[in-house]
């Protein structure tokens, strides 16, 4: 169950109620006070702010218990989550001050007209005398945020902003959001491209399944800095750590399980590309119309057309719940409520299921639990969350120290295989197949493999004097 956090502003006439009775009322309509703040105090009147920990659907019923309370005024309510968002949750500051003329002079005119003659005679420059080296657009259209869908540019900002944050806070990158006010796949590339220079590298989010394939892949052609649209490779990449560490725990190896993956979208694509690349050798790709089979004609969707040419993947039709029987693995990036516990048990022993739809996931965890050896959502109140938090800070902090050209299959795969690394045999249990995005080695183990594969593999522009 999903918790949030309100504050309620009360003015209290002591002569007609006392505090223990709005105590009363806030406990039986269930929510928990955590805090009392007097505002105003006095004698007859007095105002407090009182902060209660209530479910998500509870909120209603704790104002309503305190409106029906005699003596009780409710001046505000307030949730947390939209205080935190007041005015923006990021902000650009300056590296240094700015104090007298002679400051002035070299950080404006006339000093800077040097370094900008400087990086005129040589572009390569604005790594290292602008913000570019360290420097990531987080761009979206608005059209596939969390699990809203199309809700545009101006609802998807804070989204973005949260990502800017987690950028900085986890990685020391400085990132940007870009809501673009279009969903012409045309003007999105025409745009992103024009904004590039200042950036050392773009990072695409939420732009809604077919179009995202073409931007990536047509600005991933066009520009010399790394694209990455979250969305695929970003859950790929986790997916693939944590079904690494899953095999361990139940004692398989990744070319030898049969894998179903249902929902083949931008993220159930990229999933399938990085197992196939992983060593998986039986593939199923399920979408509403039913498994993807090797061999098919699927003209109007490309990357479907790519899945039925792969040997690996099967080329016996059938519904999920007819592909699902005997497969070692399930992976899920699709909607809520497709599996009974009932699919589940036809899966080969040692079941792994990675049920990632959200809010609710493709199976009821509390059906599933009992019935699989390793278990993993997208939620963060059950064990082995798989969150794309886990990827993009660290693989960034890579690309941009290395100047890499752009993100490759070899480096997803080794940021996976990093991840995955993170969790030591000591620590690996069912319970325990990934890490926690607050474990300080995650970014600084992705960067490492990624700089190491960048540069192997010939896409790095500049080695990190700790590859030296």
């Amino acid at each position: 169950m999903a918790y949030n956090s309100i504050i309620v502003r009360v003015e209290l006439n002591h002569a007609l109620i006392h505090f223990g009775d709005v105590a009363s009322a806030i406990g039986k309509a269930g929510g928990d006070i955590t805090s009392i703040d007097v505002i105003r105090p006095g004698q007859d009147i007095s105002v407090r702010d009182i902060t209660v920990h209530i479910p998500e659907e509870g909120e209603a019923r704790v104002v309503e218990a305190l409106k029906e309370l005699n003596g009780l005024q409710l001046v505000n309510v307030s949730d947390r989550t939209f205080l935190a968002h007041l005015g923006g949750k990021i902000a650009i500051q300056p590296s240094l001050p700015i104090r007298n003329r002679d400051d002035l002079s070299r950080v404006y005119t006339p000093g800077v007209a040097r370094v900008s003659a400087a990086i005129h005679e040589n572009r390569d420059k604005a790594y290292s005398l602008t913000i570019k080296r360290n420097t990531v657009a987080v761009v979206t259209d608005g059209t596939a945020v969390l699990g809203l869908g199309d809700i545009g540019p101006y609802a998807a900002a804070p989204v973005m902003e949260g990502k800017a944050m987690l950028f900085k806070q986890l990685a020391g990158v400085d990132a940007f959001p870009i809501c673009l006010d279009t969903k012409d796949t045309e003007e999105i590339i025409r745009t992103i491209k024009a904004i590039a220079p200042i950036f050392g590298g773009i990072n695409l989010e939420d732009i809604a399944s077919p179009r995202c394939f073409e931007i990536e892949t047509r600005l991933s052609e066009q520009l010399d800095i790394p694209i990455f649209h979250d969305d695929q490779h970003g859950t790929a990449i986790v997916v693939i750590a944590g079904l690494l560490n899953a095999l361990k725990v139940v004692g398989k190896r990744i070319d030898q399980v049969r894998v179903v993956v249902n929902g083949i979208g931008a993220a159930g694509v990229s999933i399938c590309k990085m197992l196939l690349a992983a060593g998986v050798r039986r593939l199923v790709p399920v979408d509403r119309e039913g498994a993807i089979v090797r061999g098919n004609a699927y003209p109007h969707h490309p990357m479907w057309q790519w899945l039925a040419e792969q040997p690996q993947v099967e080329a016996q039709p059938g519904t999920l719940k007819e592909v699902i029987r005997d497969a070692d693995v399930f992976i899920g990036v699709s909607r809520g409520g497709v599996l009974s516990a009932e699919d589940v048990s036809q899966m080969a022993p040692d079941r792994i299921v990675f049920a990632m739809a959200n809010p609710q996931p493709e199976i009821d965890p509390e059906a599933a639990l009992p019935i699989v050896r390793v278990f993993a959502t997208g939620r963060s109140d059950y064990p082995n969350q798989i969150n794309n938090v886990l990827v993009f800070p660290g693989i960034f902090r890579g690309a941009l120290d290395c100047r890499a050209r752009t993100i490759n299959e070899p480096m997803k795969l080794a940021a996976a295989r990093a991840i995955a690394s993170v969790v030591s045999p000591d620590e690996l249990n069912a319970q325990y197949i990934i890490p926690s995005i607050f474990n300080e080695q995650v970014v600084a183990k992705v960067r490492h493999a990624v700089i190491e594969t960048a540069i192997l593999t010939g896409v790095a522009r500049r080695t990190p004097p700790d590859f030296r």
